[in-house]
């Protein structure tokens, strides 16, 4: 089957024709039907290339693309240990989402078109987790971005959904560029596009330590615009305008997710430079703790899923910077599991509530949809880093990381993070779920039970998905096999380090137990005496305000200026040019009027004219 994984995009891509070729033909269940069947099939192909690749079967192949002078570019695929379990972690949660969104969509008028968008997005990260060379790489990551403009701007009809969908797409392309900036240098050094051979030629030294250092930090500006690191993360948080089975599909195993598979992707280039590996390192630190923090006092239920989504992926770099290799890809796998976990069920919340989001008039939940409650505590809990739960083991792996590499200040950053991470999302919990009902009962709904065993099963994996590591490190080792990465160091801190960040998780519950549930604390415990500072993060930091003055306004007025210019310069000039010719034409179709005295007029004034030009010539020449 790992010969043929060329085949397991083509399932979503053949949907995604399908739906959109017989989009008003039709019915709803018939496109959930042709899209989960579709992504059920990948799936299954996923996990036998999985099967293989765990016995140790590999593949590189391709055809040849592009053929110039000695170079050729192949199109083609590769699987190794990392995109395998890409793929059943991008075909897994694209599956369920499916089968929830026949519920959560349920009598939108094109829900057919939703499939397809659904189809071509999952075939585009697919296609981009396969792809064996850079610029075939290249080109499914900016179907990606395309996919993602049409999804989250689905509800058209909305401003917000358009302007989220326009600014996602603007904010990614600024980090797009950088990628391919990457790329052209990565060609023009290593004279390939292929990533196997760009690897042996930076592990050789055929290519300047400098220039190593610009071509890894220039990847990863393209995956900090995908992944919303700061300050590109902007775009992530208003992505919450389009369908909640779109933001669990984003955050959890596509868009997102894309750039820190990038990263891990390209890790040997980063690897030979210790710039880089900082700039990632801190990047991902202070991404981690910045959205933590704004997390904290958002009011919208899907906008403080969004915000833990920055801090986790901020998890990620953190790992990655810290030469945590396994440890950065075993948290995007756990995190796929828990994050889509938390969406669904938010969604099933709003469903209930018929699309109320803010959390200030939520509660009670626990008495009227416990199932839900259930499973969104289940995610809170992986989320926060609890043990058994996967979360723990892979939080823990990546703070070990950090501590082992000697990156204190980070390590503390991650720590600090955690706490953090549990308060904001055991608040959530309790507001939701926990306390007095704030709405009418006949506003209180059922969630369609197509919703409910998907999110099912997210929480079984949620509990259980963290002891693939265990015992043994079996992932780590697996993941490192044949990929020339070294596995992280273990120590003596292999023990105090997961029993510290437990109970720090621990203390950021019961606090958010103290203010939101037990109420033994007043809930502007914090923000009274420091009122300055709930504002801060309430306004995001003002991160969008500068923006606009800054950036947006600026090229505003620029853009009107270029567009005055066109109109009454430009165009002023085009339009005295063209009033010139009809004049000229006029004054010449005048004279032509067929009368011998007029002809014999203009001849004079012509002969007037060529001696009194050619006496000022001698004259003055």
């Amino acid at each position: 089957m790992v010969a043929n994984a060329w085949i397991i995009p083509l399932f979503p891509l053949i949907a995604f024709l399908i739906l959109l070729a017989g989009r008003n033909a039709f019915s709803q269940n018939t496109a959930a039907w042709v899209g989960s069947v579709a992504a059920l099939l990948s799936l299954g192909s996923s996990a036998a290339v999985l099967m293989e690749r765990l016995g140790g079967s590999d593949s590189l192949a391709g055809l040849e693309w592009l053929s110039f002078g000695e170079t050729t570019i192949r199109f083609g695929i590769e699987v190794n240990q990392l995109n395998a379990l890409m793929l059943l972690i991008v075909s897994g949660v694209s599956f369920l989402v499916q089968v929830y969104s026949a519920g959560y969509m349920k009598g939108d008028g094109r829900v057919s078109v939703f499939y397809a968008y659904l189809g071509l997005f999952t075939f585009s990260m697919l296609g981009l987790v396969i792809s064996p060379n850079l610029l075939q790489l290249y080109l499914f990551w900016e179907l990606v971005g395309v996919c993602s403009f049409l999804l989250i701007g689905f509800w058209y009809f909305k401003p917000e959904a358009k302007r989220a969908a326009k600014k996602a797409f603007i904010v990614t392309r600024i980090g797009d560029i950088g990628l391919f900036i990457a790329v052209i240098l990565t060609f023009i050094h290593a004279g390939s596009f292929e990533l196997a051979q760009v690897f042996d030629a930076v592990k050789a030294g055929e290519i300047p330590p400098g220039t190593v250092t610009l071509i890894a930090l220039l990847i990863f500006v393209g995956a900090v615009g995908k992944s919303g690191q700061f300050p590109l993360h902007t775009w992530l948080p208003d992505a919450m305008e389009g369908p909640t089975p779109v933001s669990a599909l984003i955050h959890a195993a596509t868009m997102v997710a894309a750039g820190v598979y990038l990263v891990a992707r390209t890790f040997p280039v980063f690897e030979a430079s210790p710039a880089a590996m900082n700039a990632v390192a801190w990047t991902g630190a202070f991404t981690a703790i910045f959205a933590a923090s704004i997390g904290l006092v958002q009011n919208d239920i899907k906008r403080v899923l969004a915000y833990s989504t920055v801090s986790q992926l901020g998890y990620m770099m953190l790992a990655l910077g810290s030469a945590g290799y396994a440890a950065g890809v075993f948290h995007l796998m756990t995190h796929a599991f828990f994050k889509a976990l938390l969406f669904l069920a938010a969604g099933a919340v709003i469903v209930a509530l018929h699309h109320e989001q803010d959390i200030r008039r939520m509660g009670g939940l626990w008495e009227t949809h416990r199932t839900v409650g259930w499973f969104f505590l289940t995610g809170c809990l992986a989320i926060s880093g609890i043990p058994p739960f996967a979360g723990f083991f892979s939080k823990d792996e990546i703070l070990l990381a950090a501590f082992h590499d000697g990156r204190t200040g980070v390590f503390l950053v991650g720590v600090v993070t955690a706490f953090l991470t549990s308060f904001y999302m055991f608040r959530l919990f309790f507001l939701v779920f926990r306390g007095e009902r704030r709405m009418e009962a006949k506003k209180v709904g059922p969630v369609p039970r197509v919703m409910i065993w998907p999110m099912g099963i997210l929480a079984l994996l949620s509990v259980l998905g963290g002891f693939v590591e265990y015992p043994g490190h079996g992932l780590s080792r697996w993941l490192s096999e044949g990929s020339g990465i070294v596995p992280a160091a273990e120590g003596e801190a292999s023990f105090l380090v997961p029993l510290f960040s437990t109970v720090v998780s621990l203390t950021g519950i019961v606090l958010a137990w103290a203010m939101y549930d037990n109420k033994s604390l007043p809930r502007d415990f914090f923000s009274r005496p420091l009122p300055w500072t709930w504002r801060l993060l309430h306004r995001k930091y003002y991160v969008d305000e500068a923006y606009g003055k800054v950036i947006v306004t600026p090229y505003g007025w620029l853009g009107h200026f270029l567009a005055g210019f066109d109109r009454y310069i430009v165009g002023g000039a085009v339009r005295a040019v063209v009033k010139g010719v009809l004049l000229t034409g006029a004054l010449v179709t005048g004279i032509q009027n067929g009368q011998a005295q007029t002809y014999a007029l203009v001849s004079v004034i012509g002969l007037v004219l060529l001696i009194v030009g050619l006496t000022a010539g001698r004259l003055f020449g």
